[in-house]
């Protein structure tokens, strides 16, 4: 199956209509399914008290403002989208984004979007839940911060009201996240016990991680990506940079490959190596028509394509029906 590969820009554009065409070129060029935004109001999405979290205040060199006021700054308008969207079409790569608010939802569905995207910090808002569930064809769960009963409890809500596919991202929010807390052994977990499809939504500092995703089933993967990781910006330091992004693109589709069909069978490639890298039954020593064979007369030498290995306790004990020498690969005629 073919992974489903989100690069995720994010906030990563800055506020900055160019910058966020810079990234789409960047994804674009580096083969992948969607790039995905973010699309809110900040005033529906904060309060004037919230504060930032440890790595935004870390990734924006501790400016001196609350959540809202940073949000405010990476908001993109009406008009934004409607351009972003036409320049993805140019650029032949799929527009997506992540609502945060009611009023974005709806807004992203007269876009046309069908296939939603519920963000880790929405799982346990209900309200929001609800209106995903009237309004999308498909719908992707990420579950940062989550456990298993608020994962359930989010399904049984969509459930109740949507038919729409869902598909689950194992998720850890932390930016960027230590692998020792990726816990990447959950998501098939979440498969099993909610009997959905699962991907990975992926904070780790390089590309092994969505990469091992991948060899473990994982069907889509999500990458924060940026053009400079030393850009000011809540997200910048936990992103890729478009050669890694374009190195993970290629290690995905390669592991797709890889991953074949779990029939146990020689492959095209290899059928040509077998009796060059298998053995057959030889004579250690001269014998003559008449005797009989015993083990010791027998070695296992190259090339295959004689009688197999595998048959030496049928060899055992037949008689030779011609003069043979050392070294002589049998094969049936000789033998009665």
């Amino acid at each position: 199956m073919r992974t489903l590969i989100i690069a995720e820009a994010g906030v990563n554009h800055n506020g900055n209509i160019e910058l966020a065409k810079r990234l789409i070129d960047a994804a674009a060029k580096a083969g992948v399914d969607y790039v995905k935004f973010q699309t809110f109001k900040a005033s529906k999405l904060v309060s004037k008290d919230a504060i930032k979290a440890d790595y935004q205040n870390q990734n924006t060199n501790n400016v001196k403002e609350n959540q809202l006021q940073m949000l405010q700054n990476l908001e993109l308008s009406i008009r934004d989208h409607h351009e972003l969207i036409a320049y993805c079409n140019l650029r032949n790569v799929n527009f997506f984004s992540t609502a945060f608010d009611l009023d974005s939802l709806i807004f992203l569905q007269e876009l046309g979007l069908k296939l939603f995207k519920i963000p880790s910090g929405e799982l346990t808002n209900l309200p929001y839940l609800r209106k995903v569930a009237s309004i999308a064809n498909e719908i992707i769960l990420s579950t940062g911060m989550s456990t298993m009963r608020e994962i359930g409890d989010a399904i049984a809500v969509l459930r109740s009201i949507s038919n729409a596919k869902i598909s689950i991202l194992h998720c850890n929010t932390e930016y960027p996240t230590p692998f020792q807390d990726v816990n990447l052994l959950a998501m098939n977990n979440i498969k099993k016990e909610f009997n959905v499809e699962v991907g990975y939504s992926d904070h780790t500092l390089g590309i092994e991680v969505p990469i091992a995703a991948v060899a473990l089933g994982a069907i889509i993967i999500e990458k924060h990506f940026t053009l400079d990781r030393s850009l000011p910006g809540p997200d910048h330091a936990a992103s890729l940079e478009p050669r890694e992004l374009d190195a993970m693109v290629k290690a995905i589709r390669n592991i797709e490959l890889s991953l074949g069909s779990a029939v146990k069978t020689p492959s095209p490639s290899e059928l040509k190596n077998i009796s060059i890298a298998r053995k057959s039954i030889h004579l250690s020593v001269d014998k003559k028509k008449g005797d009989r064979l015993i083990a010791e007369d027998l070695e296992m030498l190259r090339p295959g394509d004689g009688i197999s290995p595998m048959k030496m306790d049928e060899v055992i004990g037949r008689v030779v029906n011609v003069d043979l020498v050392a070294g002589h690969k049998l094969n049936i005629n000789d033998l009665i």
